[in-house]
């Protein structure tokens, strides 16, 4: 996660939030909001406040100069105005389901939360008369096509250790956790610096390097739910501006690190068409043999997700490369 690409995501996301906020206080209110007005409820200068006001002309430009003994200029945006911009489709709102409880399931509740926020929103803007039946079809159809919840265990995160590890990260500041080693079994302090954070199938995990250098400055992974307490500290830190998050979870299959190695799976003639549907890692490729068998090329670390992964494919994949993966097998 780039320092300035963060930044710029969350800058672009919270204005977006705004826009759309600004929207519904200018329809909630009859007399009309004034720049003086916009300006006090979201902190901005002056000028600010007039391009949020010439964005929302753009995108309503039904939206009404409010007549009054002021001399102060208002504007406001009717309900028929909101109606006719937006609108939304069983489809829609099915997949705003989806996408929460898939959050969900994820453990990312604080994620799930914020989107159930904005759906509940957007439902406000339904025209009543088609409100019930689309909120009707959309329950028939995540019956239909609902997420199947993953059954078995799942680590608990603490929400507020998640939004210090955000905090800190946008701020660019140092953080000191208490971290419990699962392989040591104890419990060590920690000064780092947080550079991102990776959400993986079993774990999600904080990517951060320690502040005093230990291990050469390498980049590692703690696991979220074994932090068991942070504190944001007052040194700051940068972001090398030749790290990439994405770069870095490449280099691995799933979320553990490890030298990069060359990967070659045999899929065969009954597995070939399945695996065809996946993306096992961003630089692979895939070769039909004339026997109908599947050929996957990458590279990539992380022989233990792989053999998790591989685990569920039993006796229709063989591993090519490396070569002495089966005489390391029995360490799954």
């Amino acid at each position: 996660m780039q320092k300035m690409l963060s930044r710029g995501i969350m800058e672009n996301y919270g204005k977006m939030l705004d826009l759309f906020d600004l929207a519904m206080q200018m329809q909630s209110s009859s007399e009309g909001l004034s720049l003086n007005d916009i300006q006090s409820l979201y902190h901005v200068s002056r000028r600010t406040a007039e391009r949020m006001r010439d964005a929302l002309l753009r995108y309503f430009p039904q939206m009404e100069e409010v007549e009054s003994d002021e001399r102060i200029k208002r504007w406001r945006i009717t309900q028929r105005s909101l109606n006719t911009l937006i609108s939304f489709s069983t489809e829609e709102l099915a997949t705003f389901k989806t996408a929460i409880d898939c959050l969900q399931q994820h453990n990312l509740s604080e994620q799930a939360e914020n989107l159930r926020h904005i759906e509940l929103k957007l439902r406000n803007l339904i025209k009543p008369e088609q409100k019930q039946r689309i909120e009707v079809d959309a329950e028939e159809l995540m019956k239909a096509e609902g997420l199947a919840l993953r059954p078995g265990p799942r680590m608990v995160i603490d929400e507020s250790i998640l939004a210090a590890i955000r905090e800190a990260i946008l701020s660019c500041h140092q953080i000191k956790v208490v971290y419990y080693n699962k392989k040591t079994g104890k419990t060590n302090t920690n000064t780092l610096m947080p550079y991102g954070i990776l959400y993986g199938e079993r774990n999600h995990y904080l990517v951060a390097r320690h502040s005093d250098g230990y291990f050469g400055d390498a980049v590692h992974h703690f696991i979220l739910s074994n932090i068991q307490k942070i504190e944001i500290l007052p040194e700051t830190y940068q972001i090398p501006e030749d790290f990439s998050l994405a770069k870095h979870a490449e280099q691995s299959f799933g979320v553990f690190q490890e030298e990069p190695f060359e990967v070659e799976w045999l899929f065969d003639k009954e597995a070939a068409p399945d695996a065809k549907r996946y993306i096992f890692h961003p630089s692979q490729t895939m070769t039909e043999n004339p026997d109908g068998s599947l050929t996957v090329k990458f590279k990539a670390g992380g022989k233990k997700e792989m053999k998790w992964h591989l685990y569920t494919w039993e006796d229709h994949v063989k591993v090519i490369k490396p070569e002495d993966w089966y005489e390391e097998k029995r360490g799954l």
